[in-house]
């Protein structure tokens, strides 16, 4: 297949680059790298499937195809990235999705529209299923993000309805593992992080707000099942093991050995206090569940980290 692949740049859509690649695919990898970075396909630069272009999708997209299937993972996606950014993620969210769904329909190809498990907010209903409508604060800290990704949810429906695209939706939630920049502010990033680095593993809040993590391997495979598959979502994408950030901090000590302090802070703003994907969806109409375990997952990020540091 041709596949583009915007936001190829960045952890998911390396990765993603990825696996494309290594089941015979040629990608177009599209990002502005305003958070992602080349050093995430430097091990694919010699390799003529694989095509870089530097653009933004708040722009028309001038690149040349033809493709098959789109895959659309541009934005910032963490807390601290787009807080920064918050005019160009509501513009990545709304004329961008509305610039990669013109594409799409010019090529006539299945798009995936990357959605997250932001859009319930701080949820009221646990674990969240696809039919929940969420808990979400339209001008709160996170408000940039949350409602660019509803916004394109909503898009790409009316996209479906109106223009017969073939656009699907998956809700992504906690993603992890190699790639993971160690200064985009996410819980494992940090974590991992400050204890390789013999620093305080700072905690906003008490730490009983949960997350539910899911590596990244499991992810891509459940993201190519969808857009292989005749669905169009939402669907939940995740792993259903929930864990608190407290207890999350202490594993990572615990794995890498590290004796760091645990250092808790103010809370964030409209930081959600639970996360976890009901995934009966996935496992129905995809026959998918993630299988990696935590420590598994956390131990091949570690080992990713420390070979960084060594580096560095």
């Amino acid at each position: 297949m041709n596949v583009l692949v915007t936001g190829g740049a960045g952890f998911l859509g390396s990765h993603l680059c990825d696996a494309l690649i290594a089941r015979g695919d040629r990608v177009v990898a599209l990002d502005d790298l305003s958070s992602g970075s080349l050093a995430n396909l430097a091990h694919l630069a010699r390799d003529p499937r694989l095509r870089f272009v530097e653009a933004d999708v708040t722009r028309p997209i001038t690149v040349d195809g033809p493709f098959d299937l789109v895959l659309h993972f541009a934005s910032p996606a963490s807390p601290p990235r787009y807080v920064a950014m918050p005019l160009h993620t509501l513009l990545t969210g709304s004329t961008g999705t509305q610039h990669v769904l013109e594409l799409a329909e010019r090529h006539g190809a299945r798009m995936v529209m990357a959605s997250t498990s932001e859009v319930y907010g701080d949820p009221e209903v646990s674990p969240q299923p696809e039919s929940y409508w969420g808990n979400v604060n339209p001008v709160g800290a996170r408000s940039c993000y949350d409602e660019a990704k509803r916004f394109a949810e909503a898009l790409c429906t009316s996209w479906r309805a109106a223009r017969g695209v073939d656009v699907g939706i998956v809700r992504i939630f906690n993603t992890y593992g190699p790639r993971l920049d160690p200064s985009d502010g996410r819980a494992v990033s940090s974590f991992v992080h400050a204890a390789l680095w013999g620093e305080p593993l700072v905690i906003n809040g008490d730490g009983s707000q949960t997350r539910s993590l899911c590596f990244v391997d499991d992810l891509v495979a459940g993201i190519l099942a969808f857009a292989g598959s005749r669905e169009t979502g939402p669907i939940n994408l995740g792993n259903d093991a929930e864990i608190t950030v407290l207890d999350l901090a202490r594993e990572v000590l615990r794995l890498t050995g590290a004796s760091s302090p645990i250092r808790h802070v103010d809370a964030m703003p409209d930081d959600p206090q639970q996360r976890r994907p009901a995934l009966g969806l996935a496992a129905s109409r995809l026959g998918w569940r993630p299988t990696t375990d935590l420590a598994t997952g956390l131990t091949r990020t570690i080992d990713w980290m420390r070979a960084l540091s060594e580096e560095a």
